[in-house]
């Protein structure tokens, strides 16, 4: 059971894993021991990284480039080559978002938000595929969302993006799977991290919609993500592929389940 899920000399990349979801899959891909890269552009944001994985005694390469650039993404690759080795694992973390109603979202917002969340995903699979296809081994998890499937109010580039972003990874299947690469995405659902600790606070609206319509009747925490990355990356998926899987507290399965109304 423990070499099911061993990743011992694996190199693994997370783009934007400096925090939040990206942080706890990257710590937990070090734990099974996978040598972890993590890329980001802000130097700050990449320092707290290293600390955060040196009080848990793990190592991490860290370094910057950008996602949306292919000679940055191919000379950010091609030093974690040199370095650490070729690319086993790419999970397409990285991403943003923008809330702002249509009518006020300018173009160049919207185009910014597919950029980040379905066209990098795109640029950096395209500079390790090959390699996994010359060796006919390799894993690749995009980081999609409950969005990939519905939309919601003043979300529409990241709705987009994401619902672009399952379909790629679908296709992406069709193409690659056959030389022994499995491509899946993960959706989280709502999600505990520091970004939405403000909309957390008890008697929150959105605190409030997440608590009841959530059949789990909680938040998830990053660590519940970071757990389904570590299925997707091991042995243990190995016919698993095409596949969208979400961590969502089974929001998804029941979006009109009320706490209390249906607990009887």
């Amino acid at each position: 059971m423990k070499d099911l899920f061993d990743l011992t000399g694996k190199v693994a990349l997370v783009t934007g894993g400096t925090h939040g979801i990206g942080l706890a899959v990257g710590m937990l891909l070090a734990k099974a021991g996978a040598k972890v890269c993590v890329n980001d552009l802000q130097d700050e944001k990449l320092i707290s990284c290293r600390e955060s994985y040196k009080k848990e005694g793990l190592e991490v390469f860290t370094l910057k480039f950008n996602v949306t650039d292919e000679e940055d993404v191919d000379r950010g690759i091609s030093l974690i080559e040199k370095t650490a080795g070729p690319v086993d694992i790419l999970v397409n973390n990285a991403g943003i978002i923008k809330r702002i109603p249509i009518l006020d979202m300018a173009i160049a917002d919207y185009r910014q938000v597919i950029d980040v969340d379905l066209i990098a995903p795109l640029i950096v699979s395209k500079r390790v595929a090959p390699g996994m296809i010359a060796k006919r081994s390799g894993k690749i998890i995009n980081m999609c969302s409950m969005m990939s499937v519905y939309g919601r109010n003043t979300v529409s580039a990241y709705a987009s993006a994401k619902g672009g972003l399952k379909l790629l990874t679908q296709n992406m299947t069709c193409e690659w799977a056959k030389y022994n690469i499995q491509i899946n995405g993960i959706g989280p659902g709502y999600i505990a991290t520091s970004q939405t600790a403000p909309i957390r606070e008890n008697g929150h609206p959105f605190n409030d919609l997440v608590m009841t319509r959530t059949p789990a009747g909680r938040w998830g925490e990053p660590e519940d993500v970071a757990n389904a990355a570590l299925f997707l990356s091991s042995k243990a998926s190995n016919f698993v592929n095409g596949h969208i899987l979400y961590v969502d507290g089974g929001i998804l399965a029941n979006f009109g389940y009320v706490k209390g109304e249906n607990d009887i």
